[in-house]
C-alpha cells in the first residue's frame, strides 16, 4: 500500500529555466545533483545513463517534482506539445492563492494560456491550463472558498 506520493518528474532540455519557472510559481529549490551509473540504468530500464536532476519542494512541503536533464542516453521522444488528451500525457496542477497575479507573473517566463481564458467551476474554482517553460503543461486552480 502506497504510503505518500513523493513526487512527479519531468524530463527537460534547459535545468535552468524550468527550475527559475517553478521557483517563481512558488516552489523551491531542495537540491541539484548528478544521477548516473549503471545503478540508476537499472532502475529506469536504460543501461548507463547520466541524468542532472532539481527536486523542487511544493510550498506546503508536502509535494515536490522532479526536474530531469538527460545527457546520456539521448531523449527519444518529444511530447511536450501533445494535446492534453494525449494518451500518458502528463500534466501537473497547482493550487495558487491569486490566479490572476500567478499568470501577470508567470507570461514575463513564457507561459501561455492553452485557451484564452480562466474558467471558472461553479462557486469553487478558477482554473487555466498553460504551457510552461519548454511547453510543459500545468493546471493552475484558485479556490474561491
Amino acid at each position: 500500500m502506497a504510503v505518500r506520493m513523493d513526487n512527479v518528474g519531468i524530463v527537460v532540455e534547459d535545468l535552468g529555466p524550468a527550475i527559475e519557472f517553478f521557483v517563481e510559481l512558488g516552489l523551491e529549490l531542495e537540491g541539484r545533483s548528478m544521477v548516473e551509473g549503471p545503478w540508476a540504468g537499472r532502475v529506469t530500464g536504460l543501461g548507463d545513463q547520466r541524468v542532472e536532476i532539481a527536486m523542487m519542494r511544493t510550498p506546503d512541503g508536502h509535494g515536490r517534482l522532479e526536474l530531469s536533464r538527460f545527457l546520456e542516453p539521448d531523449v527519444v521522444a518529444d511530447n511536450r506539445r501533445a494535446p492534453v488528451n494525449a494518451l500518458g500525457y502528463l500534466r501537473v496542477m497547482f493550487e495558487v492563492d491569486d490566479l490572476d497575479d500567478t499568470l501577470a507573473r508567470l507570461s514575463e517566463r513564457g507561459a501561455e494560456l492553452v485557451s484564452d481564458e480562466v474558467v471558472q467551476y461553479h462557486d469553487v474554482y478558477r482554473l487555466c491550463y498553460i504551457r510552461g517553460p519548454e511547453g510543459i503543461l500545468i493546471g493552475l486552480a484558485q479556490s474561491l472558498l
